[in-house]
């Protein structure tokens, strides 16, 4: 048989020791991915790798290529590939014949620069997707969970974060809190919100909006909800301006708002200050749905409950000088209120004798309302605007069922903000 010999130059050693001592991969994966290379070349080359051997050695730069071929009779050649002549045997191996297999070493590096390139090509193109799958399978068990990122790119619509490792994470214009101002290498934490891998590319998408991200942010800041002793039960959010939380306690001794909150607020300010100085408020919750309505309508004080419990819908009725401290500025706690309890809230002002005895809605508020459908379609962000600024007036009137003043109004502070 012949002697194995082995064929390996400079400059695939330098290949090797590149790959090696740049990419973080486990020395199994990565002899794996060097041999499937050699393979891939190979083919090329010869058209199949099916009858050639690679051992490879990333730690030294070692590498041994064999091509197994079968001795035949002089003349009946038919795939050089995969056959040798017997007379071409014996001068590798005098004593060869026909029917044996001949194991002849392969000189790698005398294929040429062209050769070499190929197989840098391909360990590049698979150690990416090796990066790629890497990344996507870490950040894929993270959706959730609060990363943080510096500040690499700011542009209108998106801002572009590095994480400690270098890889992009992306925070849209409508994933961010309406008051966040970015400056370039800044640190920013946020919530991975979505993590997509089309075509093997992944994209890491991140929120400082959901209300997820307030969730994690109470869980790092309060023992008692991380040691299991509290739970967050619901969470809403209009991110920068106001939010609810409902909480509850497994321990009769642990009050779930006071330690959420913390003695005069200590808990709570750290969060307040990264949510740009969003109001939080924090409630106990309570399976019994009047009561948990309730609580979520304070600081007002509710005088009467009607659920319809099949459409998930109450009525709510308050002495005069609360309904507006239940439907608070713009809307604001009544919607708050309405996404906490998965209920749709409507407010009726309770009429006292000598009044008119028919229930008055709320028209009285419809500016609070107004103001209210302004800043949910200022909230939802550019794109959102510029669909409401190109649609008809007489559609958004009759399809949106607003009123003309609203209508008027909204357009106008939309053209101010967004034109």
């Amino acid at each position: 048989m012949a002697t194995k010999k082995e064929s390996k130059g400079p400059s695939m050693f330098e290949t090797f020791q590149e790959f090696k001592e740049t990419k973080d991969i486990d020395r199994t994966t990565l002899v794996s991915v060097l041999e499937e290379s050699f393979r891939n070349v190979l083919a090329k080359m010869f058209g199949s790798d099916e009858n050639f051997d690679v051992i490879v050695n990333p730690d030294k730069g070692d590498f041994e290529i064999h091509r197994n071929r079968v001795v035949v009779s002089d003349g009946e050649v038919k795939d050089e590939n995969k056959e040798i002549s017997l007379t071409d045997a014996q001068k590798i191996e005098p004593d060869y014949e026909v029917g044996e297999e001949v194991s002849e070493a392969v000189d790698f590096t005398k294929f040429g620069r062209r050769a070499i390139l190929n197989l840098r090509q391909t360990l590049a193109s698979k150690i990416l997707e090796l990066d790629h799958d890497a990344l996507y399978q870490k950040y894929k068990d993270k959706v959730g969970t609060i990363v943080s990122g510096e500040v690499y790119q700011i542009w209108k619509r998106e801002v572009l974060l590095m994480d400690d490792e270098g890889n992009e994470l992306h925070l849209l214009k409508g994933d961010q809190i309406p008051s966040d101002g970015y400056h370039k290498g800044e640190t920013v934490r946020a919530v991975v919100k979505e993590v997509s891998n089309e075509n093997n590319n992944p994209r890491i998408m991140l929120s400082r909006t959901t209300p997820e991200f307030l969730k994690r942010l109470l869980e790092a800041e309060v023992p008692e909800i991380a040691d299991g002793l509290i739970a967050i039960r619901r969470v809403a959010r209009m991110p920068g301006e106001r939010a609810k939380v409902a909480v509850e306690s497994f321990d009769d001794r642990i009050d779930p708002v006071g330690a959420c909150v913390g003695v005069k607020g200590s808990r709570v300010h750290g969060i307040v200050r990264e949510l740009q100085n969003e109001n939080i408020d924090v409630i106990n919750y309570s399976s019994n749905t009047q009561l948990f309505i309730q609580r979520a309508l304070s600081p007002a004080k509710v005088t009467s409950i009607t659920l319809d419990e099949e459409n998930h819908k109450a009525e709510v009725y308050l002495q005069p000088e609360e309904v507006s401290l239940a439907i608070g500025k713009g809307g604001m706690n009544i919607k708050l209120a309405s996404m906490l309890t998965e209920h749709t809230i409507d407010v009726f002002r309770v009429v006292n004798e000598g009044e008119n005895d028919e229930d008055i809605y709320l028209d009285e508020f419809s500016d609070e309302i107004d103001q209210w459908v302004i800043d949910a379609v200022k909230a939802l962000g550019y794109d959102t605007a510029k669909e409401v600024l190109n649609a008809p007036r007489e559609l958004l009137i009759e399809k949106a069922d607003l009123e003309e003043e609203t209508v008027d109004h909204l357009l106008e502070v939309l053209r101010a903000e967004f034109e």
